[in-house]
């Protein structure tokens, strides 16, 4: 096995030099698409598009031919020949595969389900009142938080199933109090035709599932088609083009965020053990693409960490896969001490941080960026990605500076509400003149005067 991921020595190199390029990489202007889409591309162009023109070919058919458009697309790119009926999963087909599930794998979703809508609601915005009262005078002041009447889903199915992505999506909606969901998911086995997907949709209530996906799927949401109303938000995973057919809709309707490959960062110390750190890089690594970076300040972990990389990509299905991720976007870096490796986390800001230290609370202190942080050696990324309760949807390509998770309350529109009567608006009236006067918008001092004329 040929793993060639790099070894940072920081004290040898400038390590933020060296990690600038692998962040370019890894952002969703880095082109990372697999070979396959590469493939794709060429077969339905004839040219080598790059992955930013492919998406805007496809939307702007999509806006422009509709329904006709995505059928077309989803026949070329997925080799599915799909019809307004056959396109959207029928509630018989739901229910036939809800029913023919592994009803242990249905308690599951349940616990999950249950886990989710516990954390979700506990960090539920609520709606605020404020009220001024002086004497006569008196002012409400409101901050209203309503759901958002419909919102759509991507959930990826090329290479792999995700009824997780359902869940971690579909259910923080539902606690928020949105009605409309409409799930678009590739016409794949892993995909719209996967039974244990489809169940999982049937297990939390979503019952618009669309045998759809990539840009067409996207733009379908954002425009809306015959047979698929438009939404008003669109959030969920998926490969470059859908990030970027996301970013190119973007102003028609709300997005979650335009994320890149999948990517985990390991802060860790003498006490972590190499097979544990080995095995949490592959996990994220076997998305293909995927990144694993480990940050150490103790020497030995590095070479029990590469040790251990070859050992377990040699026994996994998806090593090859994860080979080729690590090599291209991983490494492995040793860093002066504690200090400088939460700096370069930081840094960093990766979409899930790790801290496989003894003490990881002390460390969490130094980190201000990451989409989620996992403390200790006893919780791997795969709690977060599968069970917990906050949702695995997350920023990456360094977004996490200025990015957060998805959770219930990005599914609530707010609106603040103001209320003042005469002598409260009398009160006020010098300060918004002397304002406006300032400006120069006068009639903004009109609208006060010709009230408190009246």
């Amino acid at each position: 096995m040929n793993l060639t991921i790099p070894t940072i020595d920081c004290s040898a190199q400038d390590p933020f030099q060296a990690l600038a390029d692998l962040r370019r990489k890894l952002s969703p202007q880095g082109d990372v698409v697999s070979e396959a889409g590469r493939q794709r591309t060429m077969a339905l162009f004839g040219e080598p598009l790059a992955p930013r023109q492919v998406v805007q070919r496809i939307c702007g058919d999509v806006r422009e031919r509709g329904l006709a458009a995505v059928l077309e697309y989803t026949s070329k790119l997925d080799g599915k020949s799909l019809s307004l009926e056959t396109m959207r999963v029928g509630p018989d087909e739901l229910s036939a595969a809800h029913a023919a599930c592994d009803k242990s794998f249905l308690a599951t979703i349940r616990r999950i389900s249950e886990n989710i809508i516990e954390f979700q609601s506990r960090i539920l915005h609520e709606d605020v009142q404020l009220i001024r009262q002086d004497g006569l005078s008196r002012v409400e002041l409101r901050q209203r938080y309503l759901p958002l009447r419909r919102i759509g889903i991507c959930v990826p199915g090329g290479a792999a199933a995700y009824p997780s992505t359902v869940l971690m999506t579909a259910v923080p909606a539902k606690t928020a109090g949105v009605k409309e969901i409409a799930v678009v998911v590739p016409p794949t086995e892993f995909g719209g035709y996967n039974q244990s997907l489809l169940a999982t949709c049937a297990e939390v209530g979503v019952t618009e599932v669309y045998r759809i996906g990539g840009a067409q799927a996207v733009a379908a949401m954002a425009y809306g088609v015959e047979g698929l109303p438009r939404v008003d938000k669109i959030v969920g995973p998926g490969n470059l083009f859908v990030a970027l057919a996301k970013q190119h809709v973007f102003g028609e309707v709300d997005i979650d965020s335009i994320a890149g490959p999948s990517e985990v960062v390991l802060l860790a110390d003498d006490s972590a053990i190499d097979r544990y750190i080995a095995s949490d890089l592959i996990s994220q690594a076997e998305h293909s693409p995927g990144s694993g970076v480990l940050i150490t300040w103790h020497a030995p972990l590095i070479d029990g960490v590469r040790n251990e990389l070859v050992r377990q990509l040699g026994q996994l299905p998806r090593g090859d896969l994860a080979l080729n991720s690590l090599n291209g976007y991983g490494a492995l870096i040793l860093a002066r001490d504690e200090a400088q490796a939460a700096e370069l986390a930081d840094w960093l800001a990766p979409e899930h941080l790790h801290i496989s230290t003894k003490d990881p609370e002390r460390l969490l202190d130094r980190i201000q960026n990451a989409g989620a942080i996992f403390m200790g050696h006893n919780t791997p990324v795969a709690v977060g990605d599968y069970f917990a309760g906050p949702s695995h949807v997350l920023p990456t390509g360094g977004t996490a500076r200025f990015a957060n998770g998805l959770c219930a309350n990005d599914f609530l529109k707010r609106s603040s509400v103001i209320s003042y009567n005469r002598e409260a608006l009398d009160d006020a009236a010098d300060d918004i003149r002397r304002i406006a006067a300032v400006e120069g918008l006068t009639a903004h001092s009109a609208s006060v005067d010709v009230r408190l004329d009246d």
